[in-house]
């Protein structure tokens, strides 16, 4: 078995941004999911990036089983409302278990579009910090060109946080090393495939397979055999096949060691 820690299914069955998913749309994901369960991907996280796409992934959830939700604001969908949108992901949140909610984010800083709002940002990703750890769930972050300021939020929190992902893992190895004192893996993805991604496959190649789950970020960042196509959670396989052999492993190892740390990092069962 196989899991898609990172996925926007939400995304993938609308043109759309933010707006609510409608009835056949949530039955799209039907085949998505299905083509998954195909290739041995028996579980998807499906993740938030604002607060409609956040009530969108617990639609998703609550339609489908092995689909679990992460609810939170992405830096770059981090509004002058940002405080109400807190407010409501923390009414979602109260019924975590109805709502299947495994974990906060994506949330964090980027730096990459030139209008970013930083303490903005910063303000948001310690609201949803604390929102995570209030509740014992897994704290999932985006960070992108702002590698030293996300650590150093993160360090405010040392010895709270016990369990997260750095979304698709792009720093080096000293990053990986002190986000794994914060209690944090590595979430790798297709972009480990890419050919000018060198320091990425260095990282994996050296930390220790526990330290490591697999992410799709579906439908963005497809494996480079298939680029410039739509990503799906299905290509999980094909990363981690990947892995097996930068790692000179079994690709069995590496199905079973990322699918234990998952399930343990989000608190859930698969059914086989």
């Amino acid at each position: 078995m196989l899991v898609d820690t990172h996925c926007h299914l939400n995304i993938m069955v609308k043109e759309a941004f933010d707006e609510p998913l409608q009835p056949d749309q949530l039955n799209n994901a039907q085949s998505i999911i299905a083509q998954a369960h195909h290739h041995n991907v028996t579980g998807i996280i499906n993740v938030g990036t604002s607060l409609v796409e956040s009530k969108n992934c617990i639609m998703l959830a609550q339609k489908f089983t092995g689909v679990w939700a992460a609810v939170g604001i992405h830096p770059n969908d981090c509004t002058d409302d940002w405080q109400s949108d807190i407010t409501e992901l923390k009414k979602l949140v109260k019924n975590k278990e109805k709502n299947k909610i495994v974990a906060i984010g994506e949330t964090g800083l980027d730096r990459h579009y030139p209008d970013y709002n930083i303490i903005r940002q910063k303000d948001a990703f310690r609201a949803q910090i604390d929102l995570a750890l209030t509740h014992d769930l897994a704290l999932i972050v985006h960070t992108r060109k702002a590698k030293d300021e996300t650590l150093s939020v993160l360090e405010e929190f040392k010895g709270d946080l016990k369990r997260g992902i750095i979304h698709c893992f792009s720093e080096d190895l000293d990053f990986a090393r002190h986000a794994f004192t914060l209690g944090f893996v590595l979430g790798i993805g297709g972009t480990v495939t890419y050919p000018n991604n060198a320091t990425v496959r260095s990282v994996v190649e050296t930390v220790p397979l526990s330290n490591i789950v697999l992410e799709t970020d579906a439908p963005f960042l497809p494996p480079q055999t298939i680029r410039g196509k739509q990503n799906s959670p299905a290509q999980i396989a094909t990363i981690a096949h990947y892995i097996a052999e930068l790692k000179k492993i079994s690709y069995q190892e590496v199905a079973d060691q990322t699918t234990h740390t998952a399930c343990t990092l989000f608190d859930i069962t698969l059914e086989k």
